[in-house]
């Protein structure tokens, strides 16, 4: 079982920065794998960004490209989302979740909401024009 507790969401004007975190608990096979998507109303859920926290690497959602960047804190099990130069459109409620395996498994995961067994509760990102 792995528990993911998401926070570091609020409300922001347009060009503002936001750092989500992530902070698993439980199995820590099973959480090496660690994806954030997000889910807008009237939207179907998408993904933003994957770390495989094994050996970092990481992958992106096309919304996210050089402007977001996932990171870890091992020692803390937590992944972060910092986000900059925020739009309105990236108005969402943010959630991670949580997958094992290997780094192949993990590319394989990104933004398929499928992939993933253990999500958290989300968190609301607000941005205002």
């Amino acid at each position: 079982q792995v528990q993911l507790v998401e926070s570091g969401g609020g409300s922001v004007q347009a060009g503002g920065s936001l750092r989500l975190s992530c902070a698993a608990s439980g199995d820590t096979y099973s959480s090496n794998c660690i994806g954030w998507f997000r889910q807008a109303p009237g939207k179907e859920r998408e993904g933003v960004a994957t770390i495989y926290t094994g050996d970092s690497s990481t992958y992106y959602g096309d919304a996210a490209k050089g402007r977001f960047t996932i990171s870890q804190d091992n020692a803390k099990n937590t992944v972060y989302l910092q986000m900059n130069s925020l739009k309105p459109e990236d108005t969402a409620m943010y959630y991670c979740a949580a997958g094992g395996g290997n780094g192949r498994a993990c590319r394989l995961r990104h933004g398929r909401t499928g992939g993933f067994g253990y999500w958290g509760q989300g968190t609301q990102v607000t941005v205002s024009s």
